[in-house]
């Protein structure tokens, strides 16, 4: 009877523990959805679209024109900018030339050497005039005269050289700081207008589809507000979500395999796993309230181009990294 009880207490033992031994949780389906962070493009300022290059649906490569704006304002200010920078770089120049032209140089050089004639023929009547006042056949007042007229002729010289190497300079140096501080401030204003006209013309930052066009040609568009919706392939994200009790079998950079309908199976990885569940239960947590948490997990597809947002599917976990 003893053995009859033992066979019977282990028999119920093992048909309870049955189904944990054969039990797979990591085969388990779990459900979710196809996630898409869609890049939003629009004009920093207000405009009319004057230009749109592209269609919904439409693949775009980086680079790709997306749209304009008019632009008449923004290329009348490039040009205001540009000739006003012509204008100061034109100044800056004249100030670091000479201050005069070559032909008053050589005019300037031509007094210089009848200065140096004058001068040269004073110093001669001087030696002779101090020879005759040694001979006593001149007096002190012809020997005074000579000097004199010696001293105005050398100062004459040395009137020229110094108007010579003034006309060789450029202007003062505060106005040289003047007028360069000027030319960068006129170069900046040139890069700012040709950044303006710039943005009036949008290219797509990324490889992509075009998801929605939200105005057309001819429509004023608010500053700030979207004209197309681009969506990268790169920024599909699958997100499922894992109960309290089994989030221990998922980890970063684990494979996963994702299945829809009417779409072929594919693997994507882990790459976020939230560190709060998405619902609290009571303070207390019994065993059935802990049943309800639930972790939100993202993964990276393999294939994105395969996937639609908001499709809904099913995620079993694969191996662990």
């Amino acid at each position: 009877m003893k053995r009859i009880l033992i066979v019977v207490i282990v028999a119920g033992a093992a048909l309870t523990a049955l189904p944990f031994l054969f039990s797979d949780k990591s085969q388990r389906a779990y459900q979710g959805w196809i996630e898409a962070d869609t890049l939003f493009i629009g004009a920093e300022n207000s405009g009319r679209l004057v230009k749109l290059d592209v269609a919904e649906g439409q693949a775009i490569a980086p680079g790709a024109p997306l749209f304009s704006l008019d632009s008449q304002s923004e290329e009348a200010a490039v040009g205001a900018a540009r000739a006003s920078l012509a204008r100061l770089q034109a100044e800056l120049e004249l100030a670091e030339a000479k201050q005069k032209r070559p032909e008053e140089i050589d005019m300037l050089r031509a007094s210089e050497r009848e200065a140096i004639a004058r001068l040269e023929l004073a110093a001669q009547d001087l030696d002779r005039t101090r020879v005759l006042v040694e001979r006593g056949t001149a007096t002190k007042a012809n020997l005074d005269t000579a000097t004199a007229t010696e001293a105005a002729n050398r100062a004459v010289l040395d009137n020229v050289r110094s108007q010579i190497t003034l006309a060789n300079l450029p202007a003062r140096i505060e106005t040289l700081r003047q007028s360069r501080e000027a030319v960068a401030a006129a170069k900046a204003d040139l890069a700012s207008a040709e950044a303006a006209l710039t943005r009036r013309f949008v290219s797509a930052p990324a490889t992509g589809s075009i998801e929605t066009v939200y105005y057309r040609t001819g429509e004023v568009v608010p500053a700030g507000r979207p004209i197309v919706a681009l969506l990268p392939p790169e920024n599909i994200r699958i997100r499922f979500f894992v109960p309290e009790t089994e989030i221990a079998l998922f980890s970063l950079g684990q494979s996963i395999r994702v299945a829809c309908n009417a779409c072929q199976p594919t693997d994507a990885k882990i790459s976020f796993i939230a560190k709060n569940a998405e619902y609290t239960p009571p303070v207390i947590y019994s065993l059935e309230e802990r049943a309800k948490l639930v972790y939100r997990l993202e993964a990276i597809p393999a294939d994105p181009k395969a996937l639609r947002p908001g499709q809904p599917v099913d995620v079993t976990a694969g191996a662990r990294p």
